[in-house]
């Protein structure tokens, strides 16, 4: 009971020193104008950062390694007006800090089936991103039965994790020294065309540039990354696991992602028989970088089970 209280205190230490810190205020910004309200839920130990807004069929929404939930800020806004929509900022990431045992894979499913029971009335669409989309495989396979539809959005999981080398090594290399220069190095193999990115985005772009510098210095940040990549973000789910997964599953894909390039899509497409929506004009974050085209193709898989669901 002692070490409960310690870790509990711990943790709201770190949030106290969050809200009066410039990222605190940089979150604010981020968060300025999105139809969600944020709360925290205690999920596996993890003291969590939760976006929701909406009604109608759930949605869970699981960002990629070192960002943040606020990232689906394009495509929240039109989902909440026919889905209730879940975002959480992973374990270790965004304001989701973890302040007692590390984190592994059986913690991090345990994370995410606590949050379903907890924000979701019925089985969710999850949809996961990067090694958002690792972990939401993991959960389809082992937790089926909790989930009505899959959709993985450049994931990690499908392949062993190859990513070209450009942009292998301008990750390490901000990983090894997170700087404005290395972070832009990175965006840059992230997104087709950054500038017109940051000109589309306007004055929403900055937040997104000092949050995620921000959180990459972070111990937190640092150690979720350096327990979760190689668990969950860098091992291929062995095919006959993969094979096992019973959800209705979708794939939606950048033609140009450099970090787990469209090849493995197409494999696992043709493998499993999952449809696979291929975004032009995008690389790895296809939800922030074609907003439109990515709500377009999240719809059909999504609303192919709400018409489903409406016959039954």
């Amino acid at each position: 009971m002692a070490t409960q209280q310690t870790a509990m205190n711990r943790q709201r230490d770190v949030e106290a020193r969050n809200r009066r810190s410039p990222a605190g205020n940089v979150r604010e910004r981020l968060l300025d104008g999105m139809p969600v309200t944020e709360r925290r839920l205690q999920l596996a130990g993890v003291s969590t950062a939760v976006l929701g807004g909406g009604g109608g069929l759930p949605v869970v929404l699981l960002h990629s390694s070192g960002e943040f939930a606020a990232l689906w800020m394009r495509v929240i806004p039109n989902l909440v007006t026919t889905h209730r929509v879940v975002a959480p900022d992973l374990p270790g990431h965004g304001a989701s800090e973890v302040a007692d045992r590390p984190l592994d894979a059986d913690r991090m499913l345990a994370w995410l089936d606590e949050l379903i029971e907890r924000t979701c009335p019925s089985p969710p669409a999850l949809v996961g991103h990067g090694l958002g989309g690792a972990i939401a495989a993991r959960f389809a396979i082992e937790h089926g039965d909790r989930l009505s539809r899959l959709v993985l959005v450049d994931a990690f999981g499908l392949g062993p994790f190859e990513p070209a080398p450009s942009f292998g090594l301008a990750l390490n290399r901000f990983l090894e020294q997170p700087t404005e220069r290395t972070r832009d190095g990175l965006f840059a193999q992230c997104f087709v065309d950054l500038d017109g990115l940051r000109e589309q985005m306007g004055e929403h772009w900055e937040p997104i540039e000092e949050y995620a510098l921000d959180r990459a210095c972070t111990p937190s940040m640092k150690a979720a990354l350096s327990n979760l990549m190689p668990q969950l973000g860098m091992p291929a789910i062995p095919p006959a696991d993969l094979a096992r997964n019973a959800v209705p599953t979708t794939l939606i894909w950048g033609r140009h992602d450099l970090q787990v390039q469209l090849r493995i899509a197409e494999t696992a497409s043709a493998r499993y028989g999952w449809p696979l929506h291929v975004i032009e004009n995008a690389g790895d974050d296809p939800a922030m970088e074609q907003p439109e085209a990515f709500g377009q193709a999240l719809r059909a898989a999504i609303e192919t089970l709400t018409e489903q669901e409406a016959t039954t």
